[in-house]
């Protein structure tokens, strides 16, 4: 079976740039692109108030100066939180970078014509109603551009929504273990790829995703060799952390 015509690069910074700056903020988009990468992958979700934003975590704990969930805040409440705060003392550059709104990143992307592959991270018991404000948004930013998105999640009632509403986005489905029946969940949700834990990948398994007609991505391979290795083996997309070891070229 032929395979969908795959656009995007086969490196992708892990949310931005996210060890060397504040994960899913503007910054660590930047970094990554100071590195060379040309596609990043982040989180996106929905505030209390229904704003999309970038955030991985159901709280704000670990990657901001705040606590509490963020389907408990408003976007006035978490825009005012230092998402750079983790990085006081080390790289003070940081300190004060805002998180931000699914638009800004956006916008950002298609200014540097930078690629995205959007987790749809919703928080529990909003999975359709995140993934549906995702592709609205999606199909308005990106209306004309030549490369799409591509959306990712875990939850595939979310890719089932995101569907519904912009069948044209590509999709993959993401597995940390992958399932026995990963081929039948693909074609029930028309998706172009399998977007795996890279240690569940083979160059055997890689090769039978290729031959069903579907792409490989894979997350978060940081070791030089090991990238190597899964290039090898014919991984499409390979999304690291490793944006300063792992040479995009």
């Amino acid at each position: 079976m032929s395979r969908w015509n795959w656009p995007y690069p086969r490196y992708v910074a892990h949310r931005g740039a996210g060890k060397l700056a504040p994960e899913n903020t503007l910054a660590a988009m930047r970094v990554g692109y100071a590195h060379g990468y040309r596609m990043v992958e982040i989180d996106a979700r929905l505030s209390g108030d229904g704003v999309i934003m970038l955030m991985h975590d159901d709280t704000v704990d670990r990657t901001t100066n705040g606590t509490g969930r963020v389907g408990g805040m408003t976007w006035g409440e978490l825009a005012k939180l230092d998402a750079g705060h983790f990085a006081r003392g080390r790289t003070p550059q940081f300190v004060g970078e805002p998180i931000p709104t699914f638009e800004a990143i956006a916008r950002w992307c298609l200014a540097n014509e930078v690629a995205i592959n959007i987790e749809i991270k919703p928080c529990p018991g909003r999975e359709a109603e995140t993934a549906s404000a995702i592709a609205l948004d999606v199909q308005r930013l990106w209306r004309n551009a030549p490369v799409p998105p591509l959306f990712s999640s875990f939850q595939e009632s979310a890719l089932e929504a995101a569907r519904a509403v912009a069948p044209d986005i590509p999709r993959a489905l993401l597995q940390d273990t992958l399932t026995p029946d990963w081929p039948e969940r693909l074609a029930r949700l028309g998706c172009v790829a399998l977007d795996a834990n890279f240690r569940e990948l083979s160059a055997p398994l890689v090769a039978d995703a290729h031959d069903r007609g579907y792409n490989v991505a894979c997350y978060t391979p940081n070791e030089p060799q090991v990238v190597r290795e899964l290039v090898g083996w014919g991984v499409d997309c390979i999304i690291t952390d490793a944006v300063d070891a792992v040479s995009p070229k």
